[in-house]
């Protein structure tokens, strides 16, 4: 198995929790003998390609859907089958988990054909699970531990936004700066396309719990339903974020629209105390005849204190009138 033949992995699951690992395409059982069957394939890849369109029986529907390049979640039911798509946050190296990894599923009672384009946690787990026999038992289990994987990555996820909101808004009480607006920009982007991924997981997990095909239990429709609740919750979670990082960036436009009005009213406090020197100044530095002073060595003098006593007197009356505190 490699993902150069587009063979993640196969196995004939035993209903046990555990699984038998089939290594290559050629070893994967004819249509007819698909009892408890999981292929695992990588989308794009031509013998995983001539593998669906060649030897899985399925309809072309179904093959395009597993094939298709780009997904939202969804849930639709097709004959005995179910097909699903879902999604999970991105934790491979050097990825923002904003940008999720879709999985692309169709669940028959007795075969499971996954499909995928970047590695995705939740299966590597359910790899494991099997190989250590504590593993899905049929597509019923296989489907609800999925999605519970899926969801319970979400959760870091989520917390680690709002912890990093809590450092911002310790940061707005001490510091503004541009850092400041840039992080907050980024988490609100990283909050929004984290709810709008979310959002059809919900109505998709909702979606197949009310399907109940017959391979679905009550039991496994009510941890469907339990997990959709916990979607749920992560999407409120979500819209708390979004709604706090507005606040926080409305405290933040605030405070910088506070501190620019504070150097223009200062600014405009100066203008008005230079604005009468400048008259006076204007005047005296007029070129015709019969400027007081012009010839008196003590005119220059005179004029300096002059200015200074009148914007005494300025200073004096805007303090008067409540202008300068």
């Amino acid at each position: 198995m490699s993902e150069e033949d587009g063979l993640i992995s196969a196995y004939r699951l035993d209903g046990r929790g555990s699984g038998e690992p089939l290594a290559t395409w050629e070893k994967l059982p004819a249509d007819a003998d698909k009892k408890g069957l999981w292929v695992h394939m990588k989308r794009g890849v031509e013998p995983a390609a001539a593998w669906l369109r060649d030897a899985s029986g399925l309809r072309p529907l179904i093959q395009e859907a597993l094939a298709a390049e780009e997904t939202r979640p969804r849930c639709l039911a097709i004959d005995n089958g179910i097909l699903l798509n879902l999604r999970g946050v991105n934790l491979n190296p050097g990825s923002e988990p904003e940008d999720m990894v879709s999985i692309r599923l169709w669940l028959e009672k007795d075969r499971i054909v996954s499909s995928r384009t970047r590695r995705l946690t939740a299966i590597e787990d359910i790899r494991q699970a099997l190989e250590a026999g504590r593993g899905p038992e049929d597509t019923g289990a296989f489907v609800v531990m999925l999605a519970e994987r899926l969801t319970a990555r979400m959760d870091p996820v989520i917390d680690a936004l709002q912890d990093q909101l809590d450092e911002l808004e310790e940061t707005v009480v001490v510091a503004l700066g541009r850092e400041l607006r840039t992080a907050l920009a980024e988490l609100r982007r990283e909050t929004i396309m984290l709810r709008r991924y979310i959002a059809p997981q919900r109505e998709a997990l909702r979606q197949l719990s009310a399907e109940a095909p017959d391979w679905l239990t009550p039991r496994r429709r009510d941890r469907l339903r339990e997990i959709s609740d916990r979607v749920t919750r992560y999407m409120e979670d979500l819209d708390v974020i979004r709604e706090r990082a507005s606040v926080i960036n409305d405290e933040v436009a605030n405070r910088l629209a506070e501190r620019t009005d504070q150097k223009m009213y200062l600014l405009s406090l100066v203008t008005l105390v230079f604005l009468p020197l400048t008259v006076i100044s204007g005047m005296l530095g007029m070129n015709v005849g019969g400027v007081p002073g012009g010839e008196a060595p003590w005119a220059f003098f005179a004029t300096c204190a002059l200015f200074m006593a009148v914007a005494a007197v300025e200073i004096w009356l805007l303090r008067r009138m409540k202008w300068w505190n």
